[in-house]
């Protein structure tokens, strides 16, 4: 994507250089991979609270917080202005970029459909962090907490996109975001809220299929924000946006971690989906394309 000198976003926020106490950590390697492979996409009962919060915050943290805020524990250093972190690395600015973009696209969008875009909070934060939703550690990717409205990022995830997901390129770094934005647009439409109770009154593996809708309906945002954006676009971006969409199935993640495919345990859905939910938003271009996934919930 070519941003070349648009603006950064000021809702920004660093938690790099603080420390965090509470909480244990995962080793790095194994932390990340167990982030996104199939456990991270949804087993049952506990693992599922846990895995899935690695990534997205869990369930009640996707679905607009099922857990109590949590204060934070660290010895917080003055913090840098939005406008220094985000000028501090190339993919920390393209970052801020992306969510500076994502504010312009969804308040038009929003207000298209007579609603007011609030505009959620970017924190940036370097192996340990601290959110309302609990510690945050870079084993987990990113994630967005419902409580505070922040999307939590370590940009070393990127790297691991890369290397160990073969999903490279600038696009699949703005679809992860994009994706964040997506489930905090869901909270401002109370899409999430409306998810969480219905799944109180389910059986798992029914409340797993209502999280694969939420999920996909995610995806479809990042594809409806790529669509107002086409002209920032360069050749080959989208399928960059596939390739990473494919990577973080729950079929190829489960895959590749197990070797065995659980299906009743999906909780963001299969890579065919994932890239059926993004091509949908970015062919249709509206939220009103992405409204069949949580429709009648």
């Amino acid at each position: 994507m070519r941003f070349g000198d648009h603006r950064t976003s000021d809702n920004v926020e660093s938690q790099r250089g603080q420390s965090f106490g509470g909480g244990g950590r995962l080793g790095n390697g194994a932390g990340m991979l167990i982030s996104l492979i199939g456990s991270r996409f949804g087993i049952g009962g506990v693992i599922v609270a846990v895995i899935v919060m690695a990534l997205f915050g869990g369930f009640g943290n996707i679905l607009g917080g099922g857990q109590q805020a949590v204060a934070p524990t660290g010895q917080s250093q003055p913090g840098a202005t939005a406008r220094e972190t985000c000028q501090s690395d190339e993919i920390t600015r393209f970052s801020c970029q992306v969510l500076a973009s994502t504010e312009e696209r969804w308040t038009e969008l929003l207000a298209a459909a007579g609603a007011r875009y609030e505009a959620p909070v970017l924190v940036f934060y370097g192996g340990a962090g601290q959110s309302a939703c609990g510690s945050a550690d870079s084993a987990m990717g990113p994630f967005y907490c419902p409580p505070d409205r922040r999307i939590y990022l370590d940009t070393a995830f990127f790297r691991e996109l890369d290397r160990r997901f073969a999903a490279p390129g600038d696009f699949a770094q703005a679809y992860v975001i994009a994706h964040e934005v997506g489930h905090h647009v869901q909270t401002l439409l109370g899409t999430s809220s409306r998810i969480r109770q219905a799944q109180s009154a389910v059986r798992e593996g029914e409340a797993n299929a209502l999280q694969v809708r939420m999920e996909l309906q995610a995806d479809c945002y990042a594809g409806v924000w790529a669509s107002r954006e086409q002209a920032r676009m360069e050749p080959g971006d989208l399928e960059e946006g596939m390739r990473a969409a494919a990577a973080i199935g729950d079929d190829a993640i489960q895959r590749a971690g197990r070797g065995v495919v659980v299906p009743e345990s999906f909780t963001h859905g299969t890579s065919a989906q994932r890239q059926e939910a993004l091509t949908r938003g970015y062919r249709g271009g509206t939220k009103a394309a992405c409204d069949s996934y949580t429709q009648g919930i």
